[in-house]
């Protein structure tokens, strides 16, 4: 029997591509939970909160997270919720974010029934001490769970060959607008109509990984598959879009 009972959805208004009504229905019909949707919880922060996110970022991308003193422009730029990549991709330590989001929260909805799934633009990464770097994450569990948008873009890889025509006309000078569109459907890319579907995967990740500890299947026919590529992404999620035998019968236990 799941431990949720009911599900809470915070918007992230720079993606419209997502469906918040169409993902809580989704929620609702595949773990029979009440569910209700809200704004942007960042528009929650006060002074500290914003603080907190701006210190969540990353300064050294080869050495485990170490606390520091946000520059007075890193905490300006955090205090407007609708911020442009104008600054590109800032990476943000994923548990000291989680941490700083969670606390915003009000603490009566702090409870193992109510499982609260924020939506954000923000780049979470966490550190992996088998090659001593951070590296993007599109989910970083628990509750709260975060779903991060830009992760999903740019955790995954792209096709090898892409990366082989990147490099080979690094010194001549590329047009990379010609050269996605030429990979065109091959991986995703910001604002891509494909999301909806694909943040339903990683919802269905963050709850397997809440109830039962085990986020991911190592079948790349399941939706929760650990994709490390794009191709492995778009097949577990678009092209297969369902749960492995195993893992749909773990979910019939558990909504019984």
């Amino acid at each position: 029997m799941l431990k949720i009972s009911k599900m809470i959805f915070y918007d992230e208004p720079s993606v419209p591509e997502i469906n918040l009504e169409e993902t809580a229905k989704f929620a609702e019909k595949i773990f029979n939970v009440s569910t209700e949707t809200r704004n942007n919880i960042l528009s929650l922060c006060d002074e500290n909160s914003i603080y907190e996110v701006a210190a969540s970022r990353i300064q050294k991308l080869y050495v485990p997270f170490q606390k520091h003193t946000p520059l007075p422009e890193e905490i300006e730029f955090e205090k407007n919720i609708d911020s442009s990549k104008s600054q590109g991709i800032i990476c943000y330590d994923g548990f000291e974010l989680q941490n700083a989001l969670g606390k915003l929260i009000p603490k009566e909805e702090l409870s193992e029934d109510i499982f609260h799934v924020i939506f954000t633009d923000k780049l979470a990464c966490t550190y992996d001490y088998t090659d001593y770097r951070y590296h993007g994450r599109a989910l970083i569990g628990s509750n709260p769970s975060l779903i991060s948008t830009t992760g999903i873009i740019e955790a995954p890889a792209k096709p090898r060959e892409y990366y082989m025509e990147l490099i080979a006309h690094s010194r001549a000078g590329i047009n990379v607008d010609a050269l996605k569109k030429r990979f065109s459907g091959t991986f995703l890319e910001y604002h891509d109509p494909r999301l909806d579907q694909i943040v339903q995967g990683y919802l269905l990740q963050a709850v397997f990984y809440y109830e039962t500890q085990e986020a991911f299947c190592d079948r790349i026919d399941c939706r929760l598959y650990n994709a490390h590529w794009q191709k492995e992404l778009l097949h577990s999620q678009i092209e297969v879009g369902k749960l492995c035998e195993r893992h749909q019968r773990v979910l019939e236990s558990l909504t019984v």
